[in-house]
């Protein structure tokens, strides 16, 4: 009958340590215990493994033998424990995502959920904007990236994921809104608009594109580090902003903002993932939020469009 690894493990230990107690010991069990485990090992293998008498206990020729050749086996043993450990952390572990706002309010509240039902990982986010996105990958604080927009990638593995495009809203009763003739250029040089701050993918792709049609756009009038407050202050009268057609959406449905035509302008930008490593992010939860991402930015809902 072949022995179990427990009790090779205490074998091997009291070989190691000199006596059957301090086996025990060091298994966190009584001598008595120790000592019934290893006549039951000896009543499994029908071989005298230990010899015990009033100055201790020792191994026999055959014991040290079955210590011997059990050796590969507890390293095996062992390797497999470690292997199984290992798989545990990474299926319970923390997956830390830092994505821009524009991702993080639009597209991942709905992919995280997702993620939980499947088990990918416990993810905890962290919304800010693409550049801080870009340096928490590069420092480590981060495992998994998403950015908006021209952002510097170099040495660092990442993949595009989508598209967003900008739009122009205003508030209803803005005087553009209630205009007749589309934005173009030279008009927004020639006033100050609602925006992101600096380092926002938002901010940077719509000073671009002007910057692309020969215009210089003056300072912002008003600042605002999350979309929420950005549209939440156009909506009351603010300037008119660039924001993601996926954020304005809802608000412009509701009749709250306007989406004002613009021409001349080039407004879209791609969405990317971005991580430490090579062409994909390692097996594992990391690369299969990616995919679950890459899949949501496919549908109609996420490209800022209705469903039909």
């Amino acid at each position: 009958m072949a022995p179990d690894l427990a009790s090779l493990r205490l074998l091997a230990d009291v070989a190691r340590l000199g006596g059957i107690a301090a086996a025990g010991r060091a298994h966190g069990i009584t001598q008595q215990s120790a000592s019934e485990r290893v006549r039951s090992l000896e009543a499994d293998v029908g071989l005298d493994l230990v010899t015990r008498g009033r100055s201790g206990s020792a191994l026999t020729p055959t014991g040290r033998l079955v210590v011997e050749w059990s050796a590969d086996l507890l390293a095996r043993a062992d390797d497999l424990d470690e292997a199984l450990s290992t798989l545990r952390r990474d299926r319970s572990r923390e997956l830390r995502v830092h994505a821009s706002l524009t991702v993080a309010e639009t597209v991942l509240p709905r992919v995280l959920v997702r993620a939980r039902r499947d088990s990918v990982a416990h993810v905890t986010l962290h919304a800010t904007n693409s550049a801080s996105v870009v340096d928490a990958v590069r420092s480590g604080a981060a495992d998994l990236g998403f950015v908006e927009g021209p952002v510097p990638l170099d040495g660092l593995g990442h993949r595009g994921v989508g598209v967003d495009e900008l739009v122009l809203v205003a508030a209803p009763d803005d005087p553009w809104a209630r205009r007749r003739r589309v934005v173009v250029p030279d008009d927004l040089g020639a006033r100050a608009l609602s925006s992101r701050e600096e380092g926002s993918g938002t901010r940077r792709v719509w000073e671009d594109a002007l910057a692309e049609a020969g215009v210089a756009a003056p300072p912002p009038e008003a600042v605002f580090d999350t979309t929420t407050a950005l549209l939440a202050s156009v909506a009351a009268g603010g300037p008119p902003a660039f924001v993601s057609r996926r954020s304005a959406i809802h608000l412009v449905g509701a009749g709250e903002l306007t989406a004002l035509p613009t021409v001349g302008l080039a407004l879209r930008r791609p969405l990317t993932a971005v991580w430490q490593g090579g062409s994909l992010p390692a097996r594992g939860p990391a690369r299969d939020l990616l995919a679950l991402v890459a899949a949501a930015l496919r549908t109609p809902e996420a490209q800022g469009e209705p469903v039909t």
